[in-house]
């Protein structure tokens, strides 16, 4: 008997004149858990955590403008193609977000705002309190891919394919029943890195900031290979996934800064 993941039948559920979409609820549980370990975080390094949910407020919108944003400018023909419908750039329930837009809009407006807001500690220190619960909110928000039948990689017979309805698969794959999961496997990566960023941060003296770009360059590093597996449409360069370009390009800026970071907070210190 093959074993596999099933794709849930409903992606929201109707309560009188409200629909609650899966894929909403997905990254509002995300949001507080961020703000939750967030603030968490920052006491304990002695930031004001009221910080964390003022800063919050500002950021997160910001942060889901910029995801959509880069998914609608990077899937242009999706909303304004021949078959395309513009409306539909605004229907975030319906799946779509680029983490990239997001985390760019998101800490340009986190930083405004804690500029604004909070005099106690430097941005660098914000941030990198931070840093691992936007991981988790990452991982909790792909499980709502998988109210969405999206986010799949390659055909796969592993115990653990996911099982994908006809009628999401993409064009030359609707004979293969179960893909790879791949919002899965972000998921359980984002999890991990974040335990890593926490032993990390634990365990060895960085310079404030540092936490946050190697954030950056862990999940850069587990997109690239997510990327890879992916079977979706999508823009292609020099025979590889924008993302995986922009995936690879962020881990070694981000590794590049984080070293020459490092490098030169050893020579202060000697």
């Amino acid at each position: 008997m093959h074993c596999f993941i099933p794709t849930p039948s409903h992606s929201a559920v109707e309560l009188g004149p409200l629909t609650i979409h899966f894929y909403a609820l997905c990254i509002l549980l995300g949001v507080i858990a961020a703000v939750v370990i967030g603030r968490r975080r920052y006491a304990n390094v002695g930031g004001d955590s009221d910080a964390i949910t003022d800063v919050a407020i500002v950021a997160i919108p910001f942060g889901i403008i910029g995801g959509r944003l880069y998914h609608v400018i990077t899937s242009p023909d999706a909303y304004f193609g021949a078959n395309g419908h513009l409306l539909n750039a605004v229907k975030i329930w319906d799946g779509g977000m680029g983490i990239w837009g997001a985390i760019a809009l998101g800490t340009a407006a986190a930083f405004l705002a804690f500029r604004r807001l909070e005099r106690g500690t430097s941005f660098a220190i914000f941030a990198d309190s931070l840093a691992p619960g936007i991981l988790i909110a990452q991982a909790i928000g792909r499980w709502g891919n998988w109210f969405n039948g999206e986010l799949f990689g390659r055909p796969t017979k592993l115990p653990w394919g996911l099982e994908i309805p006809r009628e999401l698969r993409p064009q030359g794959f609707t004979d293969f029943a179960t893909f790879h999961p791949a919002f899965l496997y972000e998921s359980i990566w984002c999890i991990a890195s974040a335990l890593l960023l926490i032993f990390l941060s634990r365990r060895r003296s960085l310079q404030a900031g540092n936490l946050f770009i190697l954030y950056i360059a862990f999940y850069c590093a587990g997109r690239c290979g997510i990327e890879y597996l992916r079977i979706d449409e999508a823009h292609h360069l020099w025979g590889l996934r924008l993302n995986e370009w922009v995936s690879a390009i962020g881990f070694l800026l981000s590794v590049f800064t984080f070293a020459n970071r490092e490098k030169r907070a050893k020579k202060v210190r000697m």
